[in-house]
């Protein structure tokens, strides 16, 4: 009985640390001190929670091309703020600022972003005014 019972607490333990560790936060990852701005094309989107990506190749100066990693926020919050899945097909040419990651790896948590036709959105995570905005 007191096997059953220490296995349902070390069970529950682990379960209830996998959402904790899914999620991070801005300063842990981004470096506020270092805004980029990517001109780039789409090629990838996943429109899932808790953040939302888009992966653009960003011609460098040299000529080649590096596959850069933006994180935005959930599909709902883009929701609320006019964007929709559809707003980003594959090949479609977009510009984003945000922050780069520490790790100096081409990552960057998105702040904004601006299609080709002009609309310029918020795509950060939080647009409480908190955090790295």
């Amino acid at each position: 009985m007191k096997a059953k019972l220490l296995l349902i607490l070390v069970g529950g333990f682990l379960l209830a640390t996998v959402p904790a560790s899914a999620h991070h936060s801005f300063a842990a990852e981004f470096d506020v001190e270092k805004p980029v701005t990517l001109q780039g094309v789409l090629t990838k989107m996943e429109w899932v929670n808790p953040h939302g990506w888009l992966y653009i190749d960003v011609t460098q100066p040299d000529g080649s091309v590096v596959n850069w990693a933006v994180e935005a926020g959930g599909p709902n919050a883009l929701l609320r703020r006019g964007l929709r899945k559809t707003d980003f097909p594959l090949g479609l040419e977009i510009q984003v600022e945000g922050y780069a990651a520490k790790s100096g790896a081409p990552k960057a948590n998105g702040q904004t972003v601006t299609l080709t036709d002009g609309r310029d959105f918020f795509l950060g995570v939080d647009d409480s005014g908190g955090g790295a905005r």
